[in-house]
């Protein structure tokens, strides 16, 4: 049976004494972000989007196995790219598959922007995933096409009003469908000062209504090589006002870390012996049959 009391991002009190994995299973994205780059390999940077190596499913399962052995806290299992788990599905659920079936006691958790997730919600929910966050940086897609470059769905690339229309409808359909499955979810919220900080307390209301749990309003982090990597970060003032404003409709999350896509250990402190086994594993040989086996099924 579960605990889902020992998820360290969704509940403060197991912040300091539960650990959690990323598996770097997900490198490719559906979307670009204007504050994102996926960079892999930066030793020095702590933000979503860095790893420092890709594994395939089968990698990944025997890196976790061997983690499990030397962190006897770590409760939760998470996919948060590089770039998004259903721009990578075989990947995500093959990844699930195989370690769920041997530790079904682990805490399963998504981390998405929601492009692709709805035709995979039934899948994750048979796979017992417990945990979804998907980011959602404003209900205005005025706001949004300022926000995205282009999305991606299939093969066919949007851009501007289009595109973000696109990508916010399927993300609010992504709240009612994931909540009809019990799953718990949280909103990733960039604050992006001049873009979308005046947003926020609408899109708080909103997700609320579609019955989201908690909300996390994350800080820009401006990141070089992006289109928005000479903007400032929102000040604290600021920070500290959009907090308070969405109290009023949803719990907020004030303890992210802002992980990168291979963290490992509690929030903030990160196992940095455990993180440089990635890079082992990633070399590791693997029969190319057990790289998907959900596929197989």
């Amino acid at each position: 049976m579960k605990d889902l009391s020992l998820h360290p991002c969704f509940n403060e009190e197991a912040r300091h004494k539960q650990a959690r994995v990323h598996l770097p299973v997900a490198p490719k994205c559906n979307i670009q972000c204007n504050y994102c780059n996926r960079l892999y390999d930066c030793c020095n940077e702590s933000r979503p989007g860095v790893t420092s190596s890709i594994l395939l499913p089968i990698q990944a399962s025997h890196y976790f196995k061997a983690l499990k052995t030397r962190l006897k806290n770590l409760s939760v299992i998470g996919i948060a790219g590089p770039g998004d788990p259903f721009a990578n599905p075989d990947e995500t659920l093959a990844t699930i598959t195989l370690i769920e079936k041997e530790f079904p006691e682990m805490i399963f958790c998504l981390s998405s922007n929601g492009l692709n997730l709805t035709p995979y919600i039934d899948r994750i929910a048979k796979l017992h995933v417990s945990h979804v966050t998907i980011t959602i940086n404003s209900l205005n897609v005025e706001t949004l096409a300022k926000i995205y470059s282009w999305v991606r769905d299939g093969n066919k690339v949007y851009t501007g009003i289009e595109a973000a229309q696109l990508l916010l409808d399927r993300q609010l359909d992504c709240i009612k469908q994931l909540k009809e499955k019990g799953i718990i979810i949280k909103i990733n919220t960039v604050i992006i000062p001049g873009i979308n900080d005046q947003d926020i307390e609408k899109l708080a209301k909103k997700v609320a209504e579609l019955g989201a749990d908690t909300m996390n309003c994350i800080p820009l982090y401006p990141t070089a090589k992006t289109a928005f990597g000479k903007m400032e970060e929102p000040s604290k003032e600021m920070m500290k006002r959009i907090r308070s404003q969405i109290t009023k409709y949803i719990k907020p999350m004030s303890h992210c870390a802002r992980c990168r896509a291979d963290a490992v250990g509690l929030l903030g402190m990160d196992n940095m012996n455990a993180m440089d086994m990635v890079k082992q594993f990633s070399m590791m040989t693997v029969n190319k049959r057990c790289i998907t086996p959900c596929q197989e099924r």
